[in-house]
């Protein structure tokens, strides 16, 4: 493959840049029985209704990872990686959320983080990614103080077991997601369709946030850096008419400000407040809860961006016995003209990483930001294999050279951006959608015993990499 001249160099990154990708446990380890691990919700959700999966594909094998990590590893420096985030599964390491240390998780992750460390490629490392332990579910999951206390714990035994080396840790990857999905719309188990419940669970998940926040500050880990990572969608109104745009700004308040406010700027939006207050939403609290938040803020924030979010004000009055919904407020704009990946059914704007970039630099005090994933996925990716089993998908190469077109620009204008991860290095199972849309640099197939070929998109970002920048 042609490498491109230093002089063909348009865009430059910083020096130290971070390049990578980032998984999940649940979405690529596999061995889900094996190693003393204990269930989580998606091994007991699969179990129960595994109709519910694409094609029948459930968690317990995934991509393998947990026999493979040292071929996988050696892929990742192969093609340029020198940071690579990963997550923890809580039930590996404790299987009963609570209780005893599992020793062969432990000695599971110390391989991993060595082997990554040995290839030069610095561990992110988040503490949870949407895989509740069954045991926590039990007693409630986010809705109960208990397992947000039981999270603290488990942070702290992470710390302590892996801080020596891991120097950049995450407490939660898209904390409203297992809020809208578990809670509100029905795509991720417990399935539970109610508001109330939904707001409670998403002021916990600050609150557990917030205390491993707190434990990590205790143990004071030379050179350490706590934060969180979240989806961040820009939310676009149809007009400029105020209706749109106050439902907009409504939008914006649920999906984004509700985590990136209390997490950045230690308190919740007064709008929202405001707004739960008057429809008798409020989450239940303790004394001290507004304390620790305000006193326990990230000192580095990931950003997830992968389409943006267009609304318009509602057409029609919400029908009064209908479950409340954040859509109460909104209603979805599909925007005339708008570019779409037709296998995801979702738009691509490559603009909104800019403006999410901006926005964070003018009002969250130019935190500390890295683009924590951005990526593509497709389906029916076999299609673009060549004769010698290349997958040729440069449509992926365009999506993610087209963003960091953006990322670029809003680091020359002074954003504080140090990083940027695809999603993903090899193709992972994603929660329901199991293997449908493939989003990873790396192929892996499952009918060959999950061979592992590099794709045209893994050999391009090699050159990014290497000469920093396109």
């Amino acid at each position: 493959m042609k490498q491109q001249t230093k002089q063909e160099i348009l865009y430059r990154f910083p020096d130290g840049f971070w390049w990578g990708s980032a998984t999940s446990a649940t979405q690529i380890e596999g061995a889900a029985n094996e190693g003393g691990k204990g269930p989580n919700i998606w091994d007991y959700w699969y179990e129960k209704e595994p109709n519910r999966f694409f094609n029948g594909v459930g968690p317990s094998v995934t991509s393998d990872f947990y026999h493979r990590y040292k071929e996988d590893i050696a892929l990742m420096k192969e093609i340029g990686h020198n940071s690579f985030r990963l997550s923890i599964s809580w039930s590996r390491l404790i299987p009963g959320g609570i209780g005893d240390v599992n020793p062969t998780a432990v000695q599971f992750y110390n391989n991993v983080i060595n082997e990554l460390l040995e290839n030069e490629i610095e561990p992110f490392v988040t503490l949870f990614h949407f895989d509740m332990p069954l045991a926590m579910q039990e007693l409630g999951g986010w809705e109960s103080r208990d397992v947000v206390d039981a999270y603290a714990r488990y942070a702290k035994i992470c710390f302590e077991l892996f801080g020596d080396r891991v120097k950049k840790w995450f407490t939660h990857n898209e904390p409203i997601v297992p809020v809208e999905g578990g809670y509100l719309y029905d795509f991720h188990y417990p399935n539970i369709i109610d508001f109330q419940r939904a707001v409670q669970v998403a002021y916990h998940t600050i609150i557990a946030h917030a205390k491993a926040v707190q434990v990590f500050k205790q143990m004071n880990i030379p050179d350490g850096k706590i934060g969180i990572i979240l989806n961040l969608t820009p939310s676009y109104p149809r007009s400029s008419h105020p209706a749109d745009v106050k439902a907009a700004h409504i939008a914006d308040l649920f999906f984004n400000r509700s985590f990136l406010d209390p997490a950045v700027k230690g308190e919740y939006p007064q709008d929202l407040v405001d707004l739960l207050r008057e429809y008798g939403y409020l989450p239940v609290t303790k004394e001290g809860d507004q304390k620790l938040i305000k006193e326990n803020t990230v000192d580095i924030l990931g950003i997830n961006y992968y389409q943006p979010r267009r609304v318009k004000t509602k057409e029609h009055l919400p029908n009064p016995e209908a479950p409340f919904m954040p859509d109460r407020f909104f209603d979805y704009y599909a925007m005339p003209g708008r570019k779409m990946n037709p296998h995801r059914g979702w738009e691509i704007y490559e603009k909104g990483i800019y403006d999410i970039l901006m926005n964070v630099k003018e009002n969250y005090g130019n935190i500390e930001c890295f683009i924590s994933e951005n990526g593509m996925g497709v389906e029916g990716e076999e299609r673009f294999r060549d004769e010698d089993g290349m997958i040729h998908d440069d449509y992926r190469i365009e999506f993610i050279r087209e963003h960091l077109k953006w990322v670029h620009k809003a680091i020359q204008e002074g954003a504080n951006v140090k990083g940027y991860h695809v999603w993903t290095f090899m193709d992972n199972w994603s929660w329901t959608n199991a293997y449908k849309n493939r989003y990873g640099l790396v192929a892996v197939d499952l009918e060959n015993n999950r061979k592992r070929t590099i794709k045209k998109s893994g050999y391009w970002f090699k050159t990014l990499v290497e000469n920093n920048g396109f």
